[in-house]
């Protein structure tokens, strides 16, 4: 199984050989993600089949990136794989295999 990691600005996300693709992106399992990195944005969407999205700004102390990390704390029935995983915007965060 491959290992993969979320990078930003030289900064280690998270790194999980337990991620789900959805729709292109890739979800980390919630454990699996440095808390410490995330800050809760204000920040919400809703998709169709997935339900409401909550973001998170990425906040590593040298860099900021807002509402750029998203979960689904309460997906709908056809997306309860990815409760508990965080997904990261690919235009600002590297999602690369270890």
């Amino acid at each position: 199984m491959t290992i993969y990691q979320a990078v930003f600005n030289g900064h280690v996300l998270a790194t999980s050989d337990q991620t789900i693709v959805v729709e292109g992106y890739r979800y980390f399992p919630r454990d699996s993600v440095r808390s410490d990195f995330l800050k809760r944005s204000w920040m919400r969407s809703l998709c169709y089949w997935k339900g409401i999205a909550r973001y998170y700004t990425i906040d590593t102390g040298d860099a900021v990136d807002r509402h750029s990390a998203w979960t689904y704390a309460h997906p709908s029935p056809f997306a309860r794989r990815i409760k508990g995983y965080i997904a990261f915007w690919p235009g600002s965060v590297a999602i690369e295999p270890r």
